[in-house]
């Protein structure tokens, strides 16, 4: 293999309750023909990929001091804890892209950080996308969650001991997460509803077999650019509260994962609303990292109310199926390295494309580029 060719190194997470690993060995496998690559000790072992794995895919086992002293690129999953340890002119890829006070340290320092929240939504771009890779984790385990906090169960039972209801579930959103969510319920035999400010989104819910709720309230345009939501304005999330509260006073299961990029997210159920809930609901609140679409909802906390309901604030649930997650996780970077990286093993940062434009974010290019 050619010393010329550009390194990786991939970090192990060191936050807590994080078990995924940003590439897997067998995408290290796909990525060595074009770069030599370096995985720090242990980095897969919660994800369930042995460092062995990494060395039989053709990776090098490295310490996180070797690593950061060799590699031209290091990749993560969260945003690293020490930029400044970080050698000039190298290039970090991770989460933590809509944090202004990360991207100014690493410009301190002279690095290029690619914040992966910033890749566009656009086709070219779909196969790198980590955020809707991992929200169809987050969706389809929210309502595993969510059954196993229910004192109820989701299907209609008929057994000699009577019947039981299918349980009432609705998603407050309907992206990537929430139309998951609502395709997980219903495999799993709820009866199945689904709620977005986007009349666009109704089709996509009712394909799923779900009921689509939508309020009768005056709302203005809320279709925002790249197929999220747009913001709204106090007084319009307001009236929105008081609409949505009676379609949710039936509901056994809420899942909310209504988010606006770079902004808090959207408050959707407020206390007074979840005081008219019947006892025993169980709200799990995919925004809790983002200030949550519940008012009660507190990041990794469940929150019991005097009427008996549940709210659950999960902040990294994707990392409960690590190992599949990390899978997609690291398709997602292997297909980025690829957009950067030339067959020839060259680092192809350029400015004009929408791609890499949205990545850097306005940070200036090194007259030597990495090679």
């Amino acid at each position: 293999m050619s010393a010329n060719l550009l390194k990786i190194g991939v970090l192990r997470e060191t936050m807590k309750g994080e078990r995924r690993v940003a590439l897997t060995p067998a995408d290290v496998k796909r990525l060595s023909s074009r770069a030599i690559i370096f995985v720090e000790k242990s980095a897969g072992v919660n994800a369930a990929f042995s460092d062995d794995a990494y060395v039989e895919a053709g990776a090098e086992i490295s310490s996180l001091e070797d690593m950061i002293g060799k590699a031209n690129i290091l990749v993560k999953i969260r945003q690293p804890e020490f930029p400044e340890n970080f050698s000039v002119g190298s290039i970090v890829i991770s989460l933590g892209g809509r944090d202004p006070n990360l991207a100014e340290a690493m410009k301190k320092k002279g690095v290029i950080y690619l914040g992966l929240e910033r890749l566009p939504r656009i086709t070219r771009a779909q196969s790198m996308d980590v955020l809707s890779s991992q929200a169809a984790i987050a969706g389809y385990e929210a309502v595993l969650e969510g059954a196993r906090t229910l004192d109820i169960l989701l299907p209609m039972l008929t057994t000699a001991a009577g019947t039981i209801r299918p349980a009432k579930m609705i998603a407050l959103g309907a992206g990537v997460a929430g139309l998951q969510a609502i395709a997980t319920a219903r495999r799993l035999g709820a009866i199945t509803h689904g709620f977005d400010v986007r009349e666009a989104a109704r089709e996509q819910v009712e394909s799923l077999g779900a009921k689509f709720v939508f309020p009768d309230v005056e709302l203005p345009s809320a279709e925002g650019a790249g197929g999220y939501a747009a913001s709204q304005s106090a007084d319009q999330q307001s009236r929105l509260r008081r609409a949505l509260a009676e379609y949710l006073i039936p509901m056994q299961l809420i899942i909310t994962s209504a988010q606006i990029p770079g902004q808090k997210a959207p408050l959707l159920i407020d206390t007074e609303a979840v005081a008219l809930m019947q006892y025993g609901t169980v709200i799990v609140d995919l925004a809790a990292e983002t200030g949550g679409n519940c008012e009660l909802t507190r990041p990794d906390e469940i929150v019991v109310t005097e009427n008996g309901v549940r709210v659950l604030g999960p902040t990294n649930i994707s990392s409960d199926a690590a190992t599949d997650a990390s899978r997609f996780f690291s398709v997602n970077v292997r297909s980025l390295l690829e957009h950067l990286i030339s067959n020839e093993g060259l680092l192809q940062l350029d400015s004009e494309d929408p791609i890499t434009s949205a990545l850097l974010a306005g940070q200036t290019l090194p007259v030597q580029k990495v090679v």
